[in-house]
């Protein structure tokens, strides 16, 4: 029996999605749970697996197209209807790119390229692309990334103008204010023209290059890479490579340097292709050359960032595909690997390294340029600007003597990390005599409702914490922190700070959120004043825990001078909402319980 693909439910606030790509075509056949379908979000990006096993017999909602949540995406028939679905399909496939393309003689020469895909047939059909017109092709489009999603940036060209390229194989790379994502090939031919140079934006819909027919293309392109290697090279600072540099951190030297070689025989490449025709079957040969066959653009792009090799691993997944924790586990082996030789070293090293670290720090290679203002960065700065707009805030700040926790921690730290497998800092203890203190105080962990002229208070404490990324400051959320202890928290805090600067948190994991934790003092900064976000009533900021001389009351000796753990708390508030009576009382509660210092039972103490 038939068995319908819907749209998931992938967050609370998301009400549709983009099929970015298939990952089986209709004839395939599939099991349960193996990945079907790559989904985009304003949020994610996510694989959707099969419900069921059998056959792909029909897609209903093709790639870069949205459908809301629910709405079906493709049927799947069982087994004993493999047959009829089998045959049904290539014809299907056949006239899809047809709606495409723009010619009639192009769109019969891609039906044809596709078949070869589909069929593995490509040394009987190759010679019929060849025969299409070299200046027309296929546009290949800015996608919808997501519902609130107008334009993206190209961040990088995987492909240049005169090389070949297989359907479905990765193009370009396009980064909104949401999400970082591949943008793949709607069909397969060479590349003629590119529209939309990196590091520039185009709207939804927008042409960003253009695909010709496999074999015709490369004529045009010839005239391009007739040039020598040293006039080929004038071009190149200006691209990929100091762009990659940037955005990984990579010395510029170093990455102007090893492009060049690089460049010049990319150069040769479509010349080399231009005399040899049945060069458009070898990809479909290599389709298996990653050793897990296909790679998910998120996968691909953590590989990059942990500098993993992709056909050095062996997959663990459905028909030994590479996963996400393939690559996070390599890139602890290597790091595990670069760390032993390391260890050695300070044996012998101490005597000869004092004089090193007070070492002037290098310039940055970004003083006296300008660069185009990230889109994520454009979306934080709009939304600070709103919520400091929108609130009246305030902030006040106690100071709290931690010696307390300190020595607790020495004591625990060894046993927490057996017990829970991470380390215990002070972020959990702050988090809890939060979350106790907003029980007590529930107007601080309300929302307030000016226009509707009501005060919400929420039926439990969503904490929202801070956290820092490469792409900027993402606050994921621990939902229902009210139901956890001390090491609860520990873990939620360690498990979604890895996971969101990993881009792997679902959408509901970043909503949602009643009141936030921020630690400014994770870089050294005594106290800050945070900015609430919006809907939120109240944010609290954790300075630096430092040791310094402190006035206190001992009961044998009276007031006398001792060095201890201090630290700021810094709470800002809707002074609509939150008089400073409340604020105060709230900061009062949560320095009593940090400087009381009972946590004994919770860390197995007691």
């Amino acid at each position: 029996m038939p068995v319908s693909v819907t749209m998931p439910r992938l967050g609370e606030s998301v009400t549709e999605g983009t099929v970015t790509r298939w990952l089986k075509q209709e004839g395939d056949t599939v099991e349960v749970d193996e990945p079907l379908l790559e989904v985009s979000t304003d949020k994610v990006d996510t694989e959707i697996p099969s419900p069921a096993a059998g056959v792909l017999s029909r897609i209903v909602v093709g790639e870069d197209e949205t459908a809301e949540v629910g709405s079906e995406l493709a049927v799947i028939s069982g087994e004993s209807e493999s047959a009829g679905g089998g045959e049904a399909a290539p014809q299907e496939q056949q006239q899809a790119p047809a709606a495409v393309e723009p010619v009639t003689e192009p769109t019969a020469a891609a039906e044809g390229t596709a078949d070869e895909v589909a069929q593995d047939e490509a040394p009987a059909e190759a010679p019929a692309p060849a025969a299409a017109p070299s200046g027309e092709g296929t546009a290949v489009k800015m996608p919808a990334l997501g519902e609130s999603v107008t334009e993206g940036t190209v961040t990088r060209w995987l492909k240049q103008v005169g090389e070949t390229i297989e359907v479905d194989e990765p193009l370009l790379e396009v980064s909104t204010d949401k999400v970082d994502t591949e943008i793949p090939s709607p069909v397969a031919g060479t590349v003629l023209e590119i529209k939309v140079p990196e590091d520039e934006t185009a709207a939804v819909g927008a042409d960003l290059a253009i695909i010709g027919v496999a074999g015709a293309a490369p004529a045009q392109a010839k005239p391009a890479a007739a040039p020598s290697p040293k006039a080929e090279s004038k071009p190149e600072p200006k691209v990929e490579e100091p762009t990659q540099g940037v955005s990984y951190s990579e010395p510029a030297a170093e990455t102007e340097s090893s492009a060049q070689p690089a460049k010049t025989e990319q150069a040769a490449q479509p010349a080399a292709s231009t005399s040899t025709p049945p060069r458009p079957s070898a990809p479909a040969q290599g389709g298996g050359e990653e050793a897990a066959g296909y790679v998910t653009p998120l996968v691909r792009k953590l590989a990059s960032e942990h500098g993993v090799e992709l056909s050095s691993l062996n997959g663990t997944g459905v028909g030994g595909r590479i996963r996400k924790q393939d690559v996070l586990d390599a890139a602890e082996k290597a790091k595990a690997a670069k760390a032993a030789p390391a260890a050695a070293q300070p044996a012998a090293a101490p005597s000869a390294a004092p004089a090193k670290p007070a070492a002037k720090p290098q310039p940055s290679s970004k003083r006296g340029t300008t660069e185009k203002l990230p889109r994520i960065r454009k979306a934080i700065a709009k939304r600070m600007h709103e919520s400091l707009h929108e609130m009246a805030q305030l902030t006040t700040v106690v100071e709290v003597d931690v010696t307390r926790i300190a020595k607790l921690r020495t004591q625990a730290k060894d046993s927490f990390v057996q017990r829970h497998g991470v380390k215990l800092s002070f972020l959990p203890f702050f988090a809890l005599a939060a979350v106790e203190a907003l029980q007590t105080y529930p107007i601080v962990n309300a929302q307030l409702d000016l226009d509707g002229g009501t005060i919400t208070y929420p039926a439990a404490e969503h904490l929202g914490i801070a956290v820092d990324t490469e792409r900027g400051l993402v606050v994921p959320v621990i939902h229902n922190a009210g139901d956890l202890n001390l090491g609860g928290i520990a873990k939620r805090v360690a498990d979604l700070a890895e996971r969101t600067r990993t881009n792997k948190v679902s959408p509901d994991e970043l909503a949602g959120a009643t009141f936030t934790l921020t630690n400014t003092g994770s870089r050294g900064a005594l106290f800050d004043t945070p900015i609430v976000p919006t809907p939120q009533s109240a944010m609290l900021g954790t300075g630096a825990v430092v040791k310094r001389p402190v006035v206190v009351n001992d009961p044998e000796l009276g007031e006398v001078v001792a060095v201890r753990s201090m630290v700021y708390l810094a709470m800002s508030y809707d002074h609509r909402l939150i008089d400073g009576a409340d604020a105060a009382r709230f900061l009062a509660a949560v320095k009593e319980r940090l400087e009381a210092g009972n946590f004994e039972s919770e860390l197995g103490l007691a």
